[in-house]
């Protein structure tokens, strides 16, 4: 008999609301579905296990009793006002998870590399702005670094184009560039086993193959000359500047569309869940910058460039799909991308040949490259209505790695832009319906499962906490997870039970740019969940055992605000 089976819950009051707290013998947490907890007769409210409100925390920190309009989470999940001129390690407390914190603005061409305290232990500058960075295990920093916009065929995007690789000591040994008219690597990528690296990346489709492919005119922006569409494509580094295409994943070859009979890909959309709906069109982002308002704070965090373009009315982007993260689970094979504009998750077979990726047979699973697993969004297949939708805009799912507590369950950070009810954020843990050899149920006629998270976090007051773009989410060692609501910079961790125990706030943003959060002149917040600036897409945790550290000199130096000081000296601290 496993922990999770010998595991009992206990109930713990905190006041009118109790939750649940499980224990396994081993004191480790462990959760139960929500069933269980609401056969308990506990206050579950929308599958969340929610502690009472108490008295923020926040009040013990220096400068907190100053006004400010920006919520600041306090312990359980409330809201105090956040004190105005900090920035930097806001809470620290023996519960938390110990590590070290990578910290990569996206407005900044620096990296970090923090401990508990908040303080620098390595930095690295690369010569582009980075979106997004990794710490391998031979400890490398692994980045994802922005175009120059006057490179970029389309600066309303978030680009990155190129991939470097910098040894501990900052010393470049790779810089590979993809860029072409039609396609660029953008927002995530996934460093295999065999050294080789998955990425995202955005091709362009013109607008006859749009048509001819059966897109309904109707849903396209009339304003684009093309239609974005996503593939995957896996690089094997093969010299300091080079890397070879090995293998291969394209979106467009598993469309499916109803609605025009003598064109392409024409079939029931409901019949077919292992294809795409071409004219499936979820309009997220073309929502936010069809406001001139939300717009500019997309801009201010480094989200797009000054290429996006304010129209009153966008019926659709060009951006089609717009996945925004991918994981590679080398147990089954298989790669798991975060779809933003469908609101949903797939999995997809990588097993395959390039050949067999294209088609519709073959690899391990028997079905070339359609979706093994789609969920979040039913209506996307036909499978359900807007009730029935779990995921809005999500960010960074990905599997629990083994050895950490939940580990073979989905972790993703669940945005919430246009939620049922009002938009809010949430992190969700979901249990999939796997089988040993990593075929996934769907029952006749209906959606795959699950129904709801086995266990969520968000705050008390739902709109406190609300981030409409980026962001992520990691399970830790000790059983907590860690949070980065990216357009605030905000970085924290939460227990099992919703109490944060560790909390940053990055403030500064791109060198000479007089948008930071405390910065004279900076603005106000434009837009629930878009912050006021110190954008930050994602921000790991490496346990102090992680193989990229051991024998590292890792000797606590100063925080961001203060080397931010030492090269801009009226900087605030």
């Amino acid at each position: 008999m496993s922990d999770r089976d010998r595991c009992k819950p206990e109930q713990v009051m905190t006041g009118r609301t109790p939750h649940v707290k499980l224990k396994s013998l081993r004191s480790k947490w462990l959760y139960v579905s929500l069933g269980a907890v609401a056969a308990l007769g506990l206050g579950v409210v929308a599958g969340v296990l929610i502690p009472r409100s108490e008295p923020s925390t926040a009040a013990s920190l220096p400068g907190s009793d100053a006004p400010s309009s920006h919520p600041f989470i306090g312990a359980r999940g409330d809201t105090a006002p956040l004190p105005f001129g900090r920035q930097g390690l806001l809470l620290n407390s023996l519960k938390a998870s110990q590590g070290y914190t990578l910290l990569a603005p996206m407005s900044s061409k620096f990296a970090y590399l923090l401990d508990m305290d908040g303080r620098i232990v390595n930095s690295w500058k690369g010569d582009t702005i980075a979106m997004n960075c990794c710490l391998l295990e031979n400890g490398n920093l692994l980045r994802l670094g922005q175009l120059e916009r006057s490179a970029d065929p389309n600066p309303a995007a978030p680009h990155v184009g190129v991939v470097q690789e910098y040894t501990w000591d900052g010393e470049l040994v790779w810089d590979y560039k993809l860029i072409s008219n039609t396609q660029m690597p953008t927002h995530d990528l996934c460093k295999l086993p065999n050294g080789n690296l998955l990425m995202i990346v955005w091709e362009h489709k013109s607008i006859n193959e749009a048509l001819n492919a059966g897109r309904n005119p109707d849903t396209m922006d009339k304003d684009a000359d093309h239609l974005v569409s996503d593939c995957i494509l896996e690089i094997e580094p093969t010299g300091k500047t080079t890397g070879k295409i090995v293998w291969e994943w394209h979106a467009w070859n598993h469309l499916i569309q109803s609605q025009y009979d003598k064109r392409a890909n024409y079939g029931e959309v409901a019949a077919h869940p292992e294809l795409i709906d071409l004219n499936f069109v979820g309009n997220n982002l073309g929502s936010m910058m069809a406001k001139r308002e939300e717009l500019e704070r997309l801009r201010a965090i480094g989200y797009v460039g000054d290429g996006g373009q304010y129209q009153k009315q966008v019926p659709g982007t060009p951006v089609w799909l717009h996945t925004n993260s991918i994981a590679y689970n080398a147990e089954l094979d298989q790669i798991m991308l975060s779809v933003y504009e469908f609101s949903e998750i797939w999995m997809i077979d990588h097993s395959t040949t390039t050949d067999e990726a294209e088609g519709h047979q073959g690899g391990r699973y028997g079905k070339g490259g359609d979706l093994l697993y789609r969920w979040g969004n039913p209506r996307t297949y036909g499978a359900g209505t807007v009730k029935d939708q779990t995921l809005f805009g999500q960010h960074n799912a990905h599997w629990i790695p083994g050895g950490l507590p939940g580990e073979g369950h989905v972790l993703i950070f669940n945005n919430g832009i246009g939620r049922l009810g009002g938009s809010y954020s949430s992190v969700d843990e979901i249990v999939l319906p796997v089988d040993d050899e990593g075929r996934y149920a769907q029952p006749k006629g209906k959606s795959f499962g699950p129904d709801k998270a086995v266990w969520r976090y968000a705050a008390n007051k739902r709109s406190d906490f609300y981030a409409a773009v980026m962001s992520g989410a990691q399970r830790l060692p000790n059983g907590n997870t860690l949070v980065c609501s990216g357009p605030d910079g905000l970085i924290f961790e939460v227990t099992p039970d919703a109490e944060i125990v560790w909390q940053y706030l990055h403030a500064e943003t791109v060198e000479g740019r007089d948008q930071a959060l405390h910065y004279p002149g900076a603005p106000p917040q434009m837009m629930p969940g878009m912050g006021h600036g110190g954008g930050v897409f994602r921000a790991p945790r490496y346990a102090p055992d992680y193989p990229g550290l051991t024998g590292r000199q890792l000797v606590p130096g100063k925080t961001v605000g203060q080397a931010w000081q030492a090269m801009m000296p009226d900087a605030p601290g």
